[in-house]
């Protein structure tokens, strides 16, 4: 008896999508576009289930797409610039392009047999040339333009590595792989001007209906739009040059309890004490032994040191402030200077419960008396509170009120101006590393920072150090060290001059990758035609982690790029509609070793709480996100070998809720391989059944069943709730399991299954679809509509309650009258055993509803 075996069904309709070009993207004037687009992955070697569930959502939305008769873009590429390769090529020898492009082999390989919607021929790696350079043509214009500048910035140093890290690769203040601790160390710097869009990409947000709020609401956050009071301190004891202090503060209506000032270490002054002063410069260097990032500060014991600077309070000059050089104040936030008042910020009533500083409450809450603190009291800004130091008209009111009067307040008294600040900073790309963009500008002499000829891109990275393999276990950027490749003629005068080695931080290659794979060809860095018919992208798909930066990076990107003339004004926000899935999860399972030491072990190994090879049984841990160290992974190429790839996809989108997150389970998919079995079985019942379907009550009911799943999965697909349209189709085989209809009102009830199960389940699909002699391929087939006609009931069901429970239930016309209905209810067989010939006490009917029977 034949069976349904995925194996031999997969390849061939993938060879047969293959040679028909079916996934091809092609302009195409007289039908609407749609741009399907999941966050390209990075080319670790291995895919994961959280690939297979990213792309088999965007693998829906596209076949659905492209069945509704929208030309479709679906591509895809890799994002291969970054640490990995090259921390690869430390630890292993190599070279991190073969890694990487080694990498991209091997996962192109592994995803392939998923039968993904993909148009590979628009495929790219960020790390070929012919993409970087682009990216380097584009780095030249924004120069032009004046959206990229240079500067010195106070960055985490690695004195082992003799790098630059990110705040995420500083592990409690040390570099997380030299284990040593990092250097706050001024270098100079290539920027983006991201700055000077934070107004507009903040209100933009209102804008992104499509999107998620939480992803809007942490963008909001970290762009951050604050109205404060900017003022000077008048000093005393200060250095020549000194003798004002300028602060920011987004709470000025706390200034009456400010009771200390505090400076960053990076501070011009500072910087001025340092030189002159060892204990000053001892204490400064320690704190540079820190991260840079808020968080890193926050984290860290706040530390101060008195330089003996004072300041005098605006409103009372008899009150003279410390000021301390402060290991929590950042240069590049307001004005690298602060007021502390200890009583409503937290940091500031650490550091003066540390150094015995007063604490005076400038508010309470309303209705309490004044109390002292044991840690500072600070209530949302919208909370009324009472004023006991306010400015004059401060007694109960909010915190945003307290604020704009403080301000108003103050600039009446000549102290200081309103200003809208913003937590927004410029985006620094630099970074001293091999394997990323190298940054097309020469330094010379004669002419300063000169950017490349663009007929001379790509500046590309050197393989080898002419002829010798680079040595990557040396710390520090193979690019400084190279013999021959920094040096160059410079392109403004012709004489000698050095290549910038320094390549671009990574978020620079996703931040654009979108508008590439309109042209991916092109020989510049878009195709405006192109670029006007595909962009924007439609439905954007990814990860919840990348909520921030990267795409805030492409937001202002796009901008940039319209700025510039490689994307037309529409572009400005690429991503018209957003989509951020949950994470796949499974079960952790854990041995511990001789030494009490937890010991992972991989799903494959362990079998009825038991590990297979030794029967040592093992500890089970509740599901979390897949992790490699935790060995929690289940790997799809294993999943497909042992159900085929229809099974992966079916499971992982009937699961939950695509927004929430999916635990795997070998019980899940062995479900979804028998339900997927049970589809292809009645489908092979049918194969060869000819004739129409007949007019009787059965074919009736299936066609009006089969519309009904249209309308259903429609919806299901249309709202992203992918699993409400897989359980539509459950219940649609279910219908036609049981279906008394003919051979032939079957058979299309089959043809239409396979036409909406195409996007979840292709292979299979395809397969029903040939066997019941569906034309051409079930992937260019139009998708269903429902008949509206066929929609609306004619019938109605009524739950029968017998004294409160139920019974049994009846179908009725739906305008029955209600002496035809009681007529049914009392010749129903279940009704009849319980009255015994008796007459019922009372019978109710709720017309469409219930019928109830009082005995």
């Amino acid at each position: 008896m034949s069976r349904y075996d995925p194996a031999s069904i997969e390849p061939r309709w993938q060879e047969a999508w293959d040679a028909q070009a079916v996934f091809r993207a092609d302009r195409a004037e007289d039908r609407p576009k749609y741009y399907v687009l999941e966050m390209f992955p990075y080319p670790s070697g291995r895919i994961h289930m959280g690939h297979v569930r990213n792309y088999a959502m965007g693998d829906v939305v596209a076949r659905y797409k492209a069945a509704q008769g929208f030309s479709v873009l679906h591509p895809m590429g890799w994002d291969a610039f970054g640490m990995p390769a090259e921390n690869a090529a430390m630890d292993q020898g190599g070279h991190p392009r073969d890694w990487t492009y080694g990498n991209i082999d091997d996962m192109r390989a592994q995803m392939k047999p998923l039968g993904l919607s993909i148009d590979w021929s628009r495929e790219f790696a960020t790390c070929d040339p012919e993409y970087y350079g682009q990216q380097q043509a584009m780095f030249l214009d924004f120069l032009e333009a004046g959206l990229v500048y240079r500067k010195n910035a106070v960055v985490n140093w690695d004195p082992v590595d003799m790098t630059v890290l990110a705040n995420e690769q500083v592990i409690d203040g040390k570099g997380w792989r030299s284990g040593v601790e990092v250097e706050r160390r001024e270098l100079t710097q290539w920027f983006f001007r991201i700055s000077d869009y934070a107004e507009e990409l903040l209100e933009a947000l209102d804008g992104l209906h499509d999107w998620p709020e939480k992803v809007r609401l942490m963008q909001r956050n970290w762009i951050g739009k604050s109205r404060g009071l900017q003022f000077a301190f008048t000093t005393s004891g200060a250095p020549e040059g000194f003798d004002r202090l300028e602060v920011y503060s987004t709470r000025p209506d706390t200034l009456l309890g400010a009771t200390f000032a505090a400076i960053s270490p990076d501070h011009p002054l500072a910087r001025h004490l340092e030189r002159h002063d060892p204990a000053v410069a001892e204490f400064v260097a320690e704190c540079r032994r820190t991260g840079t990032s808020e968080e890193a500060l926050e984290k860290a014991e706040k530390r101060g040191l008195d330089t003996g600077i004072t300041v005098l309070h605006p409103f009372d000059n008899s009150v003279e402030l410390p000021v301390y050089i402060a290991n929590f104040i950042l240069m590049d936030y307001g004005t690298g200077a602060i007021f502390g008042c200890p009583a409503h910020d937290q940091r500031d009533f650490e550091f003066a419960t540390k150094y015995g500083l007063p604490i005076p409450p400038v508010f309470v809450a309303e209705g309490a008396d004044e109390a002292e603190l044991s840690e500072a009291y600070v209530p949302p800004k919208t909370e009324k509170v009472r004023y006991i130091r306010g400015f004059a008209g401060q007694e109960v009111q909010t915190g945003e009120a307290a604020v704009d009067a403080a301000i108003e307040f103050c600039e009446a008294q000549g102290v200081g101006h309103g200003v809208t600040r913003f937590r927004l900073r410029d985006w620094g790309l630099s970074r001293q590393r091999y394997w990323g963009c190298p940054i097309p500008v020469v330094h010379c002499a004669t002419c300063g920072v000169v950017p490349e000829k663009k007929k001379n891109l790509p500046v590309a990275l050197p393989y080898d150090e002419d002829g010798k393999p680079i040595d990557f276990s040396i710390p520090g950027n193979p690019l400084d060290r190279h013999p021959s490749w920094k040096h160059c003629a410079c392109p403004k005068c012709g004489g000698e001059a050095r290549r910038e080695t320094d390549t671009m931080d990574t978020f620079v290659d996703s931040s654009w990758y979108y508008a590439r794979f309109t042209a991916p060809r092109a020989t510049t860095p878009t195709d405006r035609a192109e670029a006007e018919y595909w962009m924007n992208v439609d439905q954007y798909i990814g990860g919840v982690e990348h909520a921030i930066l990267h795409l805030l990076y492409s937001r202002f990107f796009a901008r940039a790029m319209v700025k510039t003339g490689h994307l037309p004004e529409k572009a400005k926000e690429p991503f018209s509609a957003l989509f951020t899935q949950g994470m796949v999860t499974h079960e952790i399972y854990m041995t511990r070793d001789a030494k009490g030491r937890p010991v992972y072990h991989l799903p494959e190994a362990v079998g009825e709480g038991r590990l297979k090879d030794s029967g040592e049984a093992v500890t089970v841990i509740p599901s979390q996100k897949m992790s490699k160290s935790k060995k929690n992974v289940v790997d799809p190429v294993n999943i497909i070998g042992d159900f085929g790839a229809d099974t992966a996809r079916w499971f992982i989108l009937s699961d939950s809720p695509p927004e929430r997150d999916v635990e795997w389970t070998a019980a899940g998919a062995e479900a979804a391989h028998k339900h997927l079995s049970r589809v292809w079985r009645l489908a092979d019942e049918l194969r060869g059944t000819t004739g129409t379907p007949g007019n009787d009550d059965a074919d009736l009911a299936l066609e009006k069943a089969v519309h009904r799943a249209i309308e259903e999965v429609t919806k299901g697909v249309d709202g992203f709730a992918f699993n409400k349209s897989i359980a539509a189709l459950y219940a649609l085989t279910n219908t036609v399991m049981k279906s008394d209809a003919s051979a032939p009102a079957r058979a299309r009830a089959m043809r239409v299954m396979a036409q909406l199960m195409a996007p979840m389940v292709p292979h299979l699909a395809e397969e029903v679809w040939s066997m019941l002699g569906g034309e051409g391929l079930v992937a260019r087939a139009p998708w269903p509509k429902a008949d509206p006609a066929l929609l609306v009931d004619d019938t109605v069901t009524l739950p029968i309650q017998i004294n409160g429970k139920r019974r049994s239930e009846i179908a009725v016309a739906r305008d029955a009258a209600k002496e035809e209905v009681e007529k049914l209810v009392l010749a129903d067989d279940a009704v009849r055993r319980v009255l015994d010939g008796r007459a019922p006490r009372k019978l109710i009917v709720v017309p469409g509803r219930i019928v109830n029977v009082v005995i």
